[in-house]
């Protein structure tokens, strides 16, 4: 049996419970280092998990928003193929519409040209009476417009009155009543507005001759050195600037005469802003000429209502029997109303119960 030296056994007695020691921290170490892998390794798998379960969500989400795209733009495709079909629609009513109205056009003018057929006043000698009245209406209205000739306009209307008697038609009461009121306004009228202008620009003209040309003289209120200094100064106000030497006032006196000349002239050619110009100028020559006094200032009102005056004649009745005429031709026919005789009054009162 071999034989250990002395001092061996102790040391080994000594070093067995370190050498444990660190075994058990070796191990400890170990198993410490297998559980955080273990730990990290789910960790890591959870998380792996999590972005696999994320991407196959944005994947989900995108398939599904691609599918709704698709299903908008289908929808969207849908829409504009309705507009289309809509607007063709419309299209089509439109000249569906247009159609219509042209067949209710032509219904009309049918209607129209079988009622001007059927028209009494269209036949031979109503026919050619009435296109007399119509031709005198027509030419007075123009000599009173452009000549302003009231003695032709009123022969033309009595004219057109004496062929509108020969017409036997209850249609024209209406008409012969209009032209019977319209000769009236037109008798009422005199000798006419310019003929009036002219009378009263004559009564003007020789209302001018009669002005004094010298101031009169009211010694109450002129100055006492005016009134001293009389025979030999004269003393105007400069405002006036009357013509005072007698070359100047045979000048401004024929300027005068020219204008009212013109005036004359604008009356007769129916101008009625030549007549107003002149008129105007006639005006600007009265303080040139005369000083102020009551009759000049009565001469300027008298020149202020000749201006005012007008050159036409103003008759709200002037033309209404031409327009009621033309009216009544260019409609239709319309059933001309007889009196019933004494025997029909029963029959006739049945049928209006009806």
């Amino acid at each position: 049996m071999p034989t250990r030296p002395a001092g061996t056994g102790l040391n080994e007695s000594n070093a067995s419970p370190t050498g444990q020691r660190a075994d058990r921290k070796l191990l400890l170490a170990l198993i410490a280092l297998l559980l955080l892998g273990l730990i990290v390794w789910r960790g890591w798998a959870s998380w792996h998990a999590r972005d696999v379960r994320m991407q196959a969500q944005a994947q989900a989400s995108e398939q599904r928003i691609a599918a709704l795209e698709q299903r908008l733009e289908a929808l969207r495709r849908d829409q504009r193929a309705q507009t289309q079909r809509i607007q063709d629609a419309a299209a089509t009513n439109r000249v569906l519409r247009d159609e219509v109205l042209g067949l209710s056009q032509r219904g009309a003018l049918l209607e129209d040209s079988v009622s001007r057929l059927a028209d009494s006043t269209r036949h031979a000698p109503q026919a050619l009476r009435l296109d007399e009245v119509e031709l005198l209406l027509s030419q007075g209205l123009q000599r009173l417009q452009i000549a302003a000739d009231l003695d032709g306009t009123r022969r033309a209307y009595a004219l057109a009155a004496g062929a509108l008697q020969g017409v036997d038609d209850p249609r024209l009461l209406n008409l012969r009543q209009a032209l019977a009121q319209e000769r009236a306004a037109l008798d009422g009228l005199g000798d006419g507005p310019r003929a009036q202008a002219a009378i009263r620009l004559d009564r003007f003209a020789t209302a001018l001759q009669k002005l004094p040309r010298e101031a009169i003289d009211n010694a109450t209120r002129r100055p006492a050195w005016q009134r001293a200094l009389a025979p030999l100064i004269d003393v105007r106000p400069t405002a006036e600037a009357m013509a005072l030497a007698p070359g100047e006032r045979a000048a401004a006196e024929t300027a005068l005469q020219i204008d009212l000349n013109l005036a004359r002239a604008a009356i007769e050619r129916n101008d009625t802003s030549g007549f107003h110009a002149a008129l105007d100028r006639v005006q600007a020559w009265l303080p040139r000429l005369w000083p102020q006094s009551p009759p000049l200032r009565q001469v300027r009102s008298e020149l202020e209502a000749l201006r005012a005056a007008t050159l036409q004649p103003r008759l709200p009745e002037l033309g209404s029997t031409l327009e009621q005429l033309r009216v009544l031709r260019n409609a239709g026919p319309v059933p001309v109303l007889t009196a019933p005789a004494p025997g029909d009054v029963t029959g006739a009162g049945q049928e209006e119960s009806r």
